[in-house]
């Protein structure tokens, strides 16, 4: 299992700061039976007021991902790994039947299975169900709509590639587009 932990917006991260990730992120790795997870990248950026750690552990059939921003760069670390110690046990019973579907049957420690029976965390109810109609347009006529309904994210048919895609504002200002598209693989599997 390697670390992959860079820096961003020009701050070079210094050893310590490096130690202190994998010494805190173990943690997250430790969850897992050994070999589940490869990598771990760790992007550590600092701004005038605050710091910000992302965290992105890409396992087998699922990805693990934490963004914390704080003031102190070693609290913003403490707080993505809570984040993600979180998430892991909120949806513990889902990301175990990823793993068992491709037969590995033993995902997490017996350590962590013995001490999350009693904590398991159950998801939140469907509180709101909604149905909107998307238009096609392009990205640009998106993020006005966005803007103009004042929310930070609009879905729509992107009118060139014929597929679904979400505009969406991020914690930076800027815009980014998620694309959606049929896994045709998935398609071609299930009518075999």
């Amino acid at each position: 299992m390697r670390y992959e932990i860079t820096g961003k917006n020009g701050f070079v991260p210094t050893d310590a700061i490096k130690k202190y990730v994998e010494k805190k992120v173990n943690k997250i790795v430790n969850i897992f039976e050994k070999g589940t997870i490869d990598v771990v990248r760790v992007a550590l950026s600092v701004y005038k007021d605050y710091s910000k750690v992302e965290v992105t552990i890409p396992a087998p059939y699922i990805i693990l991902r934490s963004e914390v921003k704080d003031p102190d760069m070693y609290a913003a670390i403490d707080k993505t790994v809570d984040k993600l110690s979180q998430q892991i046990r909120k949806h513990k019973s889902k990301i175990r039947r990823h793993f068992e579907k491709s037969g590995k049957t033993q995902v997490f420690t017996k350590e962590f299975d013995v001490e999350a029976m009693d904590k398991e965390i159950k998801a939140s109810n469907l509180v709101k169900s909604k149905k909107i109609k998307i238009q096609p347009m392009s990205v640009d006529e998106a993020i006005l709509q966005m803007e103009m309904s004042g929310h930070d994210f609009f879905i729509f048919i992107d009118k060139d590639k014929n597929y679904p895609h979400i505009v969406y504002k991020r914690e930076d200002g800027d815009y980014a587009v998620i694309e959606a598209s049929p896994d045709v693989s998935a398609l071609h599997s299930e009518s075999e």
